[in-house]
């Protein structure tokens, strides 16, 4: 059909949320060898208009929200200014057994003593 597949957009939801927590001095890979991890619990995504192969795209992210164990995010998908897809994610941070933690400095840095 020529146009991009409706769940890739949640990839790129992923890989923006990634990027911007590298951004922000975080290590998800050190995060994850600590034994914590955030796990999507809701997506929802709304389409606007359809993005076509081989389309330029930019997608901005930004933490909507922050509570004890959990972390919204809003994104928004572009091609040049129009707007394509708004999206938003719920995550929660759990330990290696799953167990609900709550989000600290130590769990998404790896300093305060850890």
């Amino acid at each position: 059909m020529g146009l991009l597949h409706h769940g890739n957009y949640i990839n790129y939801f992923e890989l923006a949320r990634t990027e911007l927590f590298r951004a922000q001095g975080g290590d998800y890979r050190g995060m994850e060898e600590r034994g914590y991890f955030f796990v999507v619990v809701k997506v929802e995504v709304e389409y606007k208009r359809p993005a076509r192969f081989d389309d330029e795209l930019r997608i901005s992210v930004r933490v909507a929200k922050q509570s004890a164990a959990k972390l919204e995010h809003d994104y928004e998908v572009y091609r040049g200014e129009q707007l394509l897809t708004r999206g938003h994610t719920i995550l929660a941070c759990v330990d290696k057994d799953g167990q609900v933690q709550r989000i600290t400095e130590s769990i998404l840095y790896g300093n305060s003593g850890e």
